[in-house]
């Protein structure tokens, strides 16, 4: 496992290390640098990012927020203080793991797992969502294809679903391609 651990002070970024050398399944980077970290964690590809801010300001917080934005990473953010609002962004901003005063090297590895497992957990429900939204956009192509069939052809529901799905059968396309292309030519020829 790649790890990238985000810190400022390589004193707390040492703590970090500590706690992750007893497992020979972790190579970890350290970055310092806030400038550039976006494209400097791109470089080094991780499979999670841990950041170490220590008592950040609000500025701060935010920079690495946006930062978390952009990665497509399991993230584990340590602070030694917080409130709510900082918590509420963290969330917003994809943060996997947020903890509050827990840098202790044998709490690392446990916080590891927690992030990657909950970043997999919410990976799938995006998942789950992206695809209910798109076969409910589907099925909406499909009703009004059937409803511009039934105006233009005088018949009812069923006969324009057998109709939509044998055009599909005998193009050997799927059912929402003819649907999409009904939609399409109507559209086209001034329909609304």
């Amino acid at each position: 496992m790649r790890i990238a651990i985000v810190d400022e002070s390589a004193t707390r970024a040492a703590v970090i290390r500590e706690g992750l050398a007893a497992f020979d399944d972790c190579e970890t980077f350290v970055v310092t640098e806030r400038r550039g970290l976006v494209a400097r964690i791109g470089e080094i590809a991780p499979d999670i990012v841990l950041m170490d801010l220590g008592n950040p300001s609000r500025d701060v917080l935010e920079e690495y927020f946006a930062v978390s934005r952009a990665l497509d990473r399991p993230i584990a953010m340590f602070v030694d203080e917080s409130d709510e609002e900082s918590i509420a962004a963290s969330i917003d901003a994809g943060v996997s793991s947020y903890v509050v005063d827990g840098l202790a090297p044998h709490r690392i590895r446990p916080i590891l797992d927690l992030a990657v497992r909950r970043f997999n957990a919410f990976a799938r429900l995006q998942s789950d969502l992206a695809e209910a939204k798109g076969k409910l956009a589907e099925r909406e192509t499909i009703d009004r294809a059937k409803r511009i069939l039934m105006d233009t052809r005088g018949c009812g529901e069923p006969q324009a679903y057998t109709e939509l799905r044998k055009a599909a059968m005998d193009q050997g396309r799927r059912i929402i391609d003819i649907a999409e292309a009904v939609v399409t030519a109507h559209s086209l020829l001034g329909g609304k």
